[in-house]
């Protein structure tokens, strides 16, 4: 039942087939667990699952004990995947989006913008000639006006001349389509044809000798995809060291969210002395993951065939928004996953009853995606360990909503009582340099394995660019 859509990803995966009967569902709900007409659960499951079983493999290899058995509870899975509306800092809710990141009725259409960002909202609203009056998008002073004044101007324009308007000011705006104009759209195509989770080897390298604590993560990602899957791995013994650029602004409450576990450094990577140290700390990795817009590190001379002739037997793993570069007109453009459901067909798949349109009860395609990306990279290294290579795997948010709206099935439920859920089972409370936090625990489980992060998350960029 629940089991056919882990297997079939466990498949896509590499894994031993044999493993995907020790995944123990504990349902709960039914209706209160991640609602949605799309099969949002069953992702949410599928992912965890699949992600539990590479690190419980990952685990008994580093062992050379049994594979243990995995625990899929409804509970921890629905309330990671909703982590940052649990958290809490010093009792305060963590700032999610911005005035001007939502929904917007245009002639004809809706268009979906992101502005979180001060300079994604500077170049959203130069390109719609809205004059700024500098209160900073916190919702001071006349950000109310300011709302306004962006809808009365897309009021009178077409979605889509919006979205090439806004994108070719650096900002970002997507039309909201049906899943058929998606699927019949150049990008939507593309991305239709990718695997959900690109694989390769690219060499024969030996592998990388491990440090008794586990790997070395270089985690060059922001927002939530990339860093949910760095604080997984870094819950499961990886020694995960964060970069960010010195000159791009970061959310302290979101890295409050995915920080757990891992050390943030800042690092010029255009700079000699910032170079240097990056290829100190690139010459002991064993892992890079990489979020940044596609060709962004690759002008820095850090694409994966270059990092990987630079380090033999690494894993690389990259993340995009729309298929990466090279995969349809979109595959180098930015994306987060809230523009993302919106051009893709999810937005209209669950709109509401006046036609607005809606959203997931979950930034799922971020979360999904990112224990998808875990689990990928927890695969590449039994691999490693077992014939070596240089490894590298792909993963993109558009092909997950791909999986979301058209290979995912919601499987009948199992007969019988099932749990109640209350997200309070799964949040716990931890001191940090950031304040007292109340944050979601880890959805990864299997027998014997780690269930709590080794540190809490700091203030970020405030870890020097050194391995631990």
């Amino acid at each position: 039942m629940e089991q056919r859509s882990w297997a079939r990803l466990w498949a896509e995966l590499g894994g031993d087939p044999a493993l995907s009967e020790y995944v123990r569902l504990v349902p709960r709900g039914p209706a209160d667990v991640l609602p949605a007409r799309l099969p949002v659960r069953e992702l949410a499951r599928a992912a965890v699952a699949v992600c539990a079983l590479a690190a419980a493999e990952w685990a008994a290899v580093r062992s050379g004990g049994r594979v243990p058995s995995v625990r899929v509870d409804d509970g921890a899975v629905a309330t990671a995947f909703t982590s940052e509306r649990h958290l809490r800092i010093d009792g305060r809710p963590a700032a999610t989006f911005a005035p001007l990141s939502r929904f917007w009725r245009t002639d004809g259409g809706w268009v979906r913008t992101h502005a979180n960002y001060p300079h994604h909202r500077a170049r959203l609203l130069s390109a719609l000639g809205v004059r700024d009056d500098g209160s900073g998008g916190d919702g001071s002073g006349n950000e109310a006006a300011l709302v306004g004044a962006v809808a009365a101007e897309l009021a009178g324009r077409r979605a889509e001349d919006v979205e090439e308007l806004v994108y070719s000011a650096g900002g970002l705006a997507v039309a909201v389509r049906t899943p058929g104009q998606w699927a019949a759209h150049p990008q939507g195509a593309a991305v239709a044809g990718l695997p959900l989770v690109g694989r390769e080897r690219l060499d024969d390298a030996p592998p990388l000798p491990l440090p008794p604590a586990g790997p070395r993560v270089l985690d060059l990602t922001r927002v939530i995809a990339g860093p949910v899957a760095g604080r997984t791995l870094a819950l499961l013994g990886a020694d995960v060291l964060r970069i960010d650029p010195p000159h791009l602004p970061e959310s302290a409450d979101a890295h409050a969210d995915t920080g757990f576990g891992k050390r943030s450094a800042l690092l010029d990577l255009a700079s000699p002395s910032g170079r240097r140290t990056f290829e100190e700390l690139l010459s002991a990795a064993h892992v890079v993951v990489t979020g940044y817009r596609p060709g962004a590190l690759d002008r820095l001379g850090l694409s994966a065939g270059e990092l990987a002739e630079r380090r033999p037997g690494l894993v690389v793993a990259e993340l995009s928004a729309w298929g990466g570069a090279g995969t349809g007109p979109w595959g180098g453009r930015r994306g987060f996953d809230s523009l993302v459901q919106a051009a893709s067909g999810i937005a209209v798949a669950e709109a509401g009853g006046d036609g607005r349109p809606g959203a997931l009860p979950a930034q799922a395609l971020d979360h999904g995606t990112g224990c998808l990306l875990a689990a990928a990279v927890l695969r590449s290294l039994t691999g490693q360990q077992r014939d070596g290579g240089t490894r590298r795997v792909r993963l993109a948010l558009a092909r997950t909503a791909h999986w979301l709206l058209h290979e995912l099935e919601a499987p009948a439920e199992p007969d019988g009582p099932r749990e109640p859920y209350d997200p309070a089972g799964w949040l716990t409370e931890t001191d940090s340099p950031l304040g007292r936090l109340r944050h979601a625990v880890s959805p990864v489980e299997y027998e014997g394995g780690p269930r709590k992060w080794a540190r809490p998350p700091g203030r970020p960029g405030a870890d020097a660019p050194v391995w631990g």
